[in-house]
């Protein structure tokens, strides 16, 4: 009886451990389900390994963006920046103890812990997120700053996930890299193009060097998206070489992102600055399928 009561003791422990774990993990998953329909869309084609360790990512960058981008009523910048920093220090922390009392960040922490993400990934995603609290306008040399922290080390991030456990990780993160990192900057910049007219409106930001949202032309509008079309033209070379456990998740994210860029094109510029284009479900399902069809060719 003694030895079965101290071995239920010593048990404890790591039982209560595993649940934090698991509940840490939960709570990422909701944040990305109650913020994101279209990343639940495409992770849901993820490996089940990786989709964890994507969401977790996913959750702590959504939670960032959503202070800097949703002030409470109450609020002032300060606060905004103080609870930013707060966060940042805590993710810091956490990476280097593995633990966090915070939930979203232990998820985060424990993806990072074992894909390598480290500092130098997670503190220019940070310093993105505070020049939006400061920068309403950007020269070409700052949007290129804010456009790597706030999506390209992002997409760096997932490659991370992606290649986790491969004996050949760091090689093929080295080949792979340039390619996510193309892949974010799309993303981002499709979402500066279908939020011109929220961002400039609510917010007061201006993101496009030399661009006044109110005086978007067709012409302008095109470059943007000629440049868009370029990063994920690069972006394709890549995708091919991914792993079958992302490829088709990336695959279905690539299509949904040509797919807006395609229809951001035939919307005129007045109209961009009135509502938010967006692909509708049917078309989102019509990827997916063809996506995943073309993976078991």
């Amino acid at each position: 009886m003694t030895r079965q009561r101290v071995a239920r003791t010593a048990a404890a422990p790591l039982a209560a451990h595993r649940t934090y774990d698991a509940v840490a993990e939960e709570a990422a998953g909701l944040v990305i389900r109650r913020y994101s329909t279209s990343f639940g869309l495409a992770s849901r084609l993820l490996g089940p390994s990786v989709r964890r360790h994507v969401r977790n990512v996913y959750a702590l960058v959504r939670v960032a963006d959503e202070i800097v981008d949703a002030p409470r009523p109450d609020g002032t910048t300060q606060s905004q920046r103080e609870t930013l920093g707060e966060l940042e220090q805590e993710t810091c922390r956490a990476l280097a103890s593995g633990h966090s009392g915070n939930l979203v960040v232990h998820a985060f922490v424990r993806t990072a812990r074992a894909t390598g993400i480290d500092e130098d990934l997670v503190a220019p995603f940070f310093e993105s997120m505070r020049a939006d609290l400061t920068e309403v306008e950007h020269d070409r040399a700052s949007f290129e700053r804010y456009v790597y922290g706030s999506a390209e080390v992002v997409g760096l991030m997932c490659l991370r996930a992606f290649l986790a456990g491969r004996p050949d990780a760091e090689a093929t993160y080295a080949e792979l890299a340039p390619g996510a990192r193309r892949l974010g900057a799309a993303f981002q910049k499709l979402n500066f193009l279908r939020d011109l007219g929220a961002d400039f409106e609510a917010l007061g930001r201006s993101y496009f060097p030399g661009v006044e949202p109110a005086l978007l032309t067709s012409h302008q509008r095109d470059l943007l998206l000629d440049d868009i079309d370029a990063d994920l033209a690069a972006a394709r070379r890549s995708l091919e070489r991914l792993p079958p456990s992302s490829r088709r998740a990336v695959r279905v994210a690539h299509g949904l992102f040509q797919e807006l860029s395609r229809r951001l094109r035939a919307t005129p510029p007045r109209q961009l600055l009135r509502t938010r284009v967006r692909v509708p479900d049917g078309v989102k399902a019509r990827i997916v399928l063809t996506s995943v069809a073309r993976g078991r060719r």
